[in-house]
């Protein structure tokens, strides 16, 4: 079977429209698959975006077409079995006479959902990681081959521009009419499933299944607080070691035993961040997830990743949220002010703000 050629352009294009104007993630998911499906037949697809400092294991949004909500679950709560999440390309499930199988116990699991093969591809760049593309085909079909992974690849480049547009696709400041909300406190429990949730946190989520004009299904969110719990609990062992010195390495590079993911305003028309923390010692029980606005010191540094700012234009950020002025900066950063109104200008460019304020007002509310 040969290549097919394609545009990336055209492609990147074709995936955040679907992305985009969409009345809901299913009719995206259903799109984007339609768009890939010349290259790479299947019959299901999750593109799920990551946080690019988090990580591929903690999803910020994703678009799903043809996954059963069972099985997506089994894949979150047993993300193990499908080994390496750092592993550019990989292929589960029935495969092709002389191959061995990547992991028996994703075999297992994709059978257990009446599914036969499934194909992961990292959509990362130099950048970081900006997402994860499964692909499915149901049981009894032809496995996914090599030629397969091949197409697969040749993907790459115009999903992660897509994700990284669409992740910029908001507003960068919440609408005026929009509330300033505390924040609120998701629970989940040892069985992976949200068991409460503070009336805070609800309004929270009730803001973030209409900021975007999305209506996201209550199993997506639920899934999406179980996977922070997760990561909680397997930083918790670590954080709990005696004599260690090691209080766990959060997902934003602080030490902190508490995992973070930075939803950008394309989600809920406004920076979001959620941060889970056991509620014991060992991560066995109870995880309390906190949901609240934009938080400078949490939020930057995605902030900064998504609208790909350089070091320089980081650390001038990193001076202006904590009001300095021009001369200020340009003496603690050792440059001239022409310099930093040079970085200033190149931010706001970048992130569409109108000046400092419009920029402020992102990070910190």
């Amino acid at each position: 079977m040969g290549l097919i050629f394609f545009d990336d352009g055209r492609m990147t294009r074709g995936v955040y429209d679907a992305a985009s104007l969409s009345a809901n993630p299913q009719e995206a998911g259903e799109g984007i698959s339609r768009l890939l499906a010349p290259v790479v037949p299947h019959d299901a697809l999750s593109l799920m975006g990551t946080d690019p400092v988090s990580g591929p294991l903690l999803g910020g949004f994703s678009f799903c077409h043809g996954y059963e909500p069972a099985l997506v679950r089994a894949l979150v709560v047993h993300r193990d079995v499908e080994g390496d999440p750092h592993r550019p390309v990989g292929r589960t499930g029935a495969i092709e006479a002389g191959e061995q199988p990547d992991s028996g116990d994703m075999d297992r699991l994709l059978a257990e959902h009446g599914a036969g093969s499934q194909l992961r591809l990292l959509l990362a760049d130099a950048r970081g990681v900006w997402g994860v593309l499964r692909l499915l085909r149901s049981a009894g079909g032809r496995p996914f081959g090599e030629e397969d992974a091949r197409r697969a690849v040749r993907l790459r480049p115009a999903l992660v521009e897509a994700l990284r547009r669409y992740g910029t696709s908001g507003p960068l400041c919440p609408e005026p009419d929009v509330p300033a909300l505390r924040p609120g406190v998701v629970v989940v429990g040892a069985d992976h499933r949200v068991k409460a949730v503070s009336p805070q946190a609800r309004a929270w989520h009730d803001q973030w299944s209409t900021g975007s004009g999305q209506a996201i299904p209550p199993w997506v969110s639920d899934l999406f607080f179980a996977g922070l719990s997760l990561a909680a609990r397997a930083d918790a062992p670590k954080a709990a070691a005696p004599g260690s010195g090691v209080r766990g390495v959060g997902t934003h590079g602080a030490e902190s035993s508490a995992p973070l993911v930075c939803l950008p305003p394309a989600v809920c028309g406004r920076w979001l961040t959620c941060q889970a923390e056991p509620l014991d010692a060992d991560g066995t029980g109870d995880v309390a997830v906190v949901v609240q606005g934009a938080t400078a010191d949490l939020v930057v540094p995605s902030f900064c990743a998504r609208y790909g700012l350089t070091a320089r234009e980081r650390d001038v950020v990193a001076e202006l949220r904590e009001g300095a002025a021009v001369k200020q900066i340009a003496r603690r950063l050792g440059v001239s002010p022409y310099t930093v109104n040079d970085h200033l200008k190149a931010v706001f460019r970048k992130t569409g703000a109108y000046g400092r304020d419009d920029l402020i007002t992102a990070l910190t509310r």
